[in-house]
């Protein structure tokens, strides 16, 4: 009988981890998404300086929590947007408007999708 309680306390605190990793993820990636949608707004008003600063912040941000995501996402998703901050901040240096807006928007989505493959649903049980 003791094994069978120390068996549910364990699977009762990775449950607990499992939810605690969600609800910080949502908090981290609503942040990043937050700044990058900021960014775009300056960009396409034409403040590419303030485009920039934030994403910097963005990118700040990311590298910060770098440790933390390597353990427990998927290494492709993390280098994927890792790639993706880069291609964004080549196109803030150049300017380039149209090219900005559809990396910035794919790297919104690829963000936002980390959390979604975290999210305790019947779709990513399954």
């Amino acid at each position: 009988m003791k094994r069978l309680w120390i068996a549910c306390g364990i699977l009762a605190l990775v449950f607990a981890a499992t939810l605690y990793n969600t609800h910080y993820l949502s908090g981290f990636t609503n942040e990043l998404t937050t700044l990058l949608t900021r960014a775009e707004i300056g960009a396409e008003d034409g403040d590419w300086e303030t485009a920039g600063e934030l994403t910097r912040q963005a990118v700040e941000n990311w590298d910060r929590h770098a440790v933390y995501l390597h353990v427990l996402l998927r290494h492709t998703e993390v280098d994927d947007v890792n790639t993706s901050f880069q291609e964004v901040r080549e196109f803030i240096n150049c300017q380039e408007g149209g090219e900005y807006s559809a990396a910035n928007a794919r790297l919104i989505a690829q963000i936002e999708l980390l959390y979604e493959a975290e999210q305790l649903t019947l779709k990513n049980v399954l």
